[in-house]
């Protein structure tokens, strides 16, 4: 079986931390061959470190040496260097959120299917054990129609005090665009993707403008800090179903939770922990997990779906019509937030 000769592009701490190490697990279907970064010191001291000889100051430079990219940049270039690399005959696997803009995002799907390559987008949580698990119920009808998803993730202090995340002209929000666009599209995923019709949103950064905050996650610039640290939404979608959804990197509640539910006609399904709920012989039953299959850790599942599908293995588990609708949601809520009123799709 051929490798897939893998670019990285961009190559901070979430290139360093998991795509790098976990394609380095794959050898037998896939060589990181090259590595291209704007900072070329950063670029060439990754290299020595994994062994990685090809390094470029500019990923249009790796093009044609490569099979596939991975992109690790700020959302800012999530849309321009995608197609780019699509135009360019390769796969793209692309850092979430899909982009800053859904103009961004149809650009992106027209490439995809104009050059025949793959488009995945790193939504890790739907390759979460728990997620799996609550998706084969729905699936399988256990609990019947989907009605009511409740999505929860919520940090405490823990705005990121590294990288880029505060610059809302690189990264387009805060921790909606971060954070809860993970929860978000999990929870589209175990309802169907269905389409929603009607969003409403609000948006905060009041905690993360006082002077002396404290924060678990380094320091940031409180004075320039312009990005949301707090959203709630109400979302609405054409079969009926709807979402309670709501995700902070700063917020006064007693502490961390994360938490995605899923109520049917027939029963329910929560994640983190899992539970399966019922009425059953006329009582009200919770089921618990004592063992679930898959990884402890989603990322290595995720970059096997995608090097699986570049080989024709697999298909994706993550298309990039679903993205393309976690990021119409996204920005659905943050124009509401500005108008004050709800926003049809």
């Amino acid at each position: 079986m051929r490798k897939i000769k893998m670019g990285i592009i961009g190559v901070g701490g979430i290139a360093q931390n998991r795509h790098i190490p976990t394609f380095l697990k794959m050898k037998d279907k896939v060589e990181i061959v090259a590595i291209s970064d704007v900072n070329e010191a950063t670029a060439k001291s990754v290299g020595e470190r994994f062994g990685i000889s090809q390094v470029y100051a500019h990923y249009t430079d790796m093009f044609p040496e490569v099979d596939a990219v991975t992109i690790c940049t700020p959302n800012k270039f999530h849309a321009e260097i995608s197609i780019g690399a699509l135009e360019a005959g390769l796969h793209v696997f692309c850092e979430k959120p899909m982009a800053m803009r859904p103009d961004e995002c149809e650009a992106m799907v027209a490439a995809a299917e104009k050059s025949g390559k793959l488009l995945a987008i790193a939504y890790h949580y739907r390759f979460m054990k728990e997620s799996i698990a609550g998706k084969q119920l729905v699936t399988q009808g256990d609990i019947g129609r989907p009605m009511v998803a409740r999505a929860k993730g919520i940090r405490r202090r823990k705005v990121p005090g590294w990288g880029v995340f505060t610059n809302k002209e690189l990264q387009g929000g805060g921790s909606l665009i971060d954070y809860g666009c993970h929860l978000l599209d999990l929870s589209l995923w175990l309802l169907g993707n269905p389409k929603p019709v009607e969003v409403m949103g609000t948006s905060y950064n009041e905690l993360s403008k006082i002077p002396g905050q404290v924060n678990q996650w380094g320091s940031f610039d409180h004075t320039t800090f312009e990005v949301d640290d707090h959203v709630t939404a109400y979302i609405k979608f054409e079969n009926g179903a709807s979402m309670l959804f709501e995700t902070s990197w700063s917020a006064n509640v007693k502490g961390d939770e994360e938490a995605v539910s899923i109520s049917g006609v027939e029963g329910g399904v929560d994640l983190f922990p899992f539970h399966f709920n019922q009425v059953k012989h006329g009582m009200l039953l919770n089921s618990e997990a004592d063992w679930l299959p898959g990884e402890d850790d989603p990322s290595l599942p995720q970059a096997q779906n995608f090097i699986n599908s570049c080989l024709g293995l697999e298909e994706l588990v993550v298309r990039p019509e679903q993205a393309m609708q976690v990021s119409f949601i996204i920005d659905a809520i943050y124009r509401s937030s500005e108008t004050g009123k709800s926003v049809s799709l």
